[in-house]
């Protein structure tokens, strides 16, 4: 399967499919921080056709309700922001889940499909994630533990704060991998 994973310096998701034998490629502004095939760039640039799956975690910087405080005074940042999404759930690629935590998507455009939660796949955390899918079924949780510390809104403030809260975690990454990745249209 190719799969395309937009707006992802971090490189775990796209590194998870590749784990599972899939031909995974990320694009983001910033460079990838592990090794693997990435492109350094605006996804709206990249060819978009010939993939099979986009797994996309657009900037939630003016989306999640938890800036909401700043969106007033930024209302075209707001604009361009939705546009973007619209833009990615858009695509005609086959298969298209979309991630952002608590966002004002759900009245702009539409709601998720699913919330998840990380202690559902093995990480003692809260961090409520919603899920926009395409041709996709919701995740299944695989690894429910005990501990719901919300260590992301607790992270110490900092330039690359916000780089530690928008990164997959990698037992939600290995679940969108094994469920959505074997997926075939057959």
């Amino acid at each position: 399967m190719r799969v395309l994973v937009a707006c992802e310096f971090s490189g775990i998701v796209r590194d998870a499919f590749i784990e599972r034998g899939h031909d995974a490629v990320s694009v983001d502004l910033l460079p990838t921080e592990r090794p693997g095939p990435h492109i350094v760039g605006d996804v709206r640039e990249v060819v978009l056709d010939g993939w099979d799956l986009m797994v996309a975690h657009p900037p939630c910087t003016y989306l999640a309700v938890s800036g909401a405080r700043w969106m007033a005074s930024r209302p075209e940042a707001v604009s361009e922001a939705l546009d973007f999404v619209d833009f990615l759930l858009g695509l005609s690629i086959p298969r298209i889940a979309l991630e952002n935590p608590v966002s004002i998507i759900s009245t702009h455009i539409r709601k998720p499909d699913q919330y998840i939660q990380p202690f559902w796949f093995g990480h003692g955390e809260t961090k409520k994630t919603g899920l926009w899918l395409k041709n996709l079924p919701p995740l299944q949780p695989t690894n429910i533990v005990d501990g719901r510390t919300p260590r992301v809104h607790h992270a110490s403030p900092g330039p690359d704060r916000w780089k530690e809260r928008s990164r997959t975690l990698p037992g939600i990454a290995a679940a969108m991998a094994a469920q959505w990745g074997g997926l075939t249209d057959g």
